[in-house]
């Protein structure tokens, strides 16, 4: 009775676009049905218009009445409009949309599939995981260590020999590379009289045939030289200025003897840039009778 609401017919969402698609069709057609009545009667009224009321009687353009062209170019529009309802909206309508949908969906899922199947498998990423882990732990194990001594303007060399002795300088650099792996280019192993003591020397060379001494290891790149110290905690790269330009760009710490002076040299280190390197130490000495320049014992880590 009373209060009670009626009830409101569910109508699933498909029904009701073919319901409202149908409803379009039909004002269309409506309004086809209008347009062609008023061309029957407007053609009509252009014919008596001007042979009844003689209005524009004298005015025929291609020896033909004017109101033929009139009739002619409204029966274009009203064939158009026919054209849009009979043809454009029925072969082009919703039915039509949907098919050129489902077409679009079907190659994009093909797609995907061809995508999916050309991804590598997921013990393949577990594999690499694996791998990419265990490079990155043995990384971490190994601290690879840049030593050098350069004067102020970066200086480390002339014709393949030091510029300058600082007896400390060379007491640090043994030292620290006491029982370690040293790596360089073969132009710093040739500047030694023999191979250091205490010290597995792993020097790098593109002459396949090159001559080492037995216990030095030969490798063609600095990349190779570094798996060749695996087992060292802490390699060393020592030498020459192509060897540290590579280095630096890889080492974790820089372990520098800085000569507070500027010299001639036909070598350099490369600059340190304070964006990427932390200077962690800074030891200052003053020159003396066993020294001939004031210098500085620096250390830096990788930020």
């Amino acid at each position: 009775m009373f209060g009670r609401k009626k009830s409101v017919p569910q109508i699933d969402k498909e029904q009701l676009e073919l319901i409202e698609n149908a409803q379009k069709r039909i004002k269309q057609k409506k309004k086809l049905y209008i347009h062609f009545v008023i061309f029957l009667i407007g053609s009509v009224f252009l014919i008596l218009f001007n042979l009844g009321l003689g209005f524009g009687k004298d005015f025929k353009p291609l020896e033909t009445h004017w109101f033929v062209f009139a009739i002619l170019f409204w029966l274009f529009l009203f064939l158009y409009h026919a054209f849009n309802v009979f043809i454009t909206y029925k072969f082009m309508g919703k039915e039509w949309e949907t098919q050129q949908l489902n077409k679009l969906v079907a190659k994009q899922k093909a797609r995907i599939e061809k995508l999916i199947k050309s991804l590598p498998s997921d013990e393949a990423l577990i594999e690499k995981a694996q791998a990419s882990v265990a490079i990155n732990s043995e990384k971490k194990k190994q601290e690879l260590t840049i030593i050098v001594a350069a004067s102020d303007n970066d200086a480390i060399g002339k014709h393949n020999k030091l510029i300058w002795h600082i007896s400390d300088d060379l007491k640090r650099f043994k030292s620290f590379t006491n029982g370690h792996h040293i790596i360089m280019g073969r132009k710093t192993f040739e500047s030694f009289p023999k191979p250091l003591p205490n010290r597995t020397h792993v020097v790098i060379t593109r002459n396949l045939n090159y001559q080492v001494p037995e216990g030095v290891i030969l490798v063609n790149s600095l990349e190779d030289a570094i798996k060749a110290c695996s087992q060292d905690s802490q390699p060393f790269i020592i030498g020459g200025g192509e060897i540290y330009k590579q280095a630096i760009l890889i080492a974790d710490k820089i372990e520098i003897t800085r000569v507070h002076e500027s010299f001639e040299a036909d070598t350099f280190f490369p600059k340190i840039d304070p964006a990427v390197w932390k200077e962690t130490a800074n030891v200052f000495h003053e020159k003396s009778d066993k020294n001939d320049y004031s210098y500085s014992f620096l250390t830096y880590e990788r930020r």
